[in-house]
């Protein structure tokens, strides 16, 4: 990963180079400044001619979040599809949880050798009936997991940035607001759909409707979560529906960026 990072770089400034944006401050269409791979000339300020993939803009950082059972897997695919950067932060809160992990041994310290399986890894299904009925446990849970998590999420977008040719990159982070951690990113993407769909999608995937019902009030409401974000995708219609959200953000944010 390291010689990659270092061909993107060289590629980045290469291409800098080439178009004679070296040592000036770049002043894109979009209306933002992106900083300079040199110090900047004050004398010549040009316009970047192709904001999307100018070697020295800033990569956007987008969340995509919401409720349980309102889509957010769908559309992170649907983003992939679209050739940009995701990272999925319960595939990374897996490898958190992988045996051997400080972790899984911390885990297996607060609720016991009950919760973990076989293999070493935490049994999520285990853990997760004791955290969604205790709110404490549940804190104490995300106590654990959460900060390692973020810093994978850190990480990745810092990969993705290093990389280059990326408008913007998209984290799919469940419980963004929950943890605060809206800051973090440029923009926020909330999935939307009605507490009766999101109920029975639970209930499809094996759960008892009680234990369904949990889980969705253990967020915060997804109307909370739709006012505070900047994009909301509707998740209770047609796919055809969904992606023709997904589309429009895209083509949005890159001309945004």
């Amino acid at each position: 990963m390291g010689l990659v990072r270092q061909v993107g770089l060289v590629r980045q400034v290469g291409l800098a180079r080439q178009v004679g944006l070296v040592g000036t401050a770049l002043h894109c269409s979009t209306g933002r400044t992106c900083p300079p791979p040199n110090p900047p000339d004050p004398t010549n300020p040009p316009t970047c001619p192709t904001c999307p993939t100018c070697p020295t803009c800033p990569m956007l950082k987008v969340a995509l979040t919401g409720g349980i059972a309102t889509g957010k897997s769908y559309v992170l695919d649907r983003f992939r599809r679209r050739g940009l950067p995701v990272l999925d932060a319960d595939t990374l809160a897996h490898g958190v949880m992988a045996p051997g992990t400080e972790a899984a041994a911390a885990i297996a310290l607060r609720f016991g050798p009950g919760v973990i399986a076989a293999d070493g890894s935490v049994d999520r299904r285990t853990l997760g009936s004791i955290v969604f009925a205790d709110v404490n446990a549940r804190r104490d849970l995300e106590a654990i997991v959460h900060p390692a998590v973020y810093r994978a999420i850190a990480a990745g977008l810092r990969a993705f940035e290093l990389l280059g040719g990326a408008a913007f990159a998209v984290a799919d982070v469940p419980l963004l607001f929950e943890t605060g951690h809206a800051s973090d990113f440029d923009r926020v993407i909330v999935t939307a759909s009605p507490f009766d769909l999101q109920l029975q999608r639970l209930v499809d995937r094996g759960l008892t409707e009680d234990d369904a019902r949990r889980r969705i009030l253990a967020q915060l409401p997804t109307d909370e979560k739709a006012s505070r974000a900047d994009f909301v995708i509707r998740t209770d219609g047609m796919f055809a529906d969904t992606d023709r959200q997904v589309d429009e953000i895209v083509r949005t944010l890159e001309r945004k960026r």
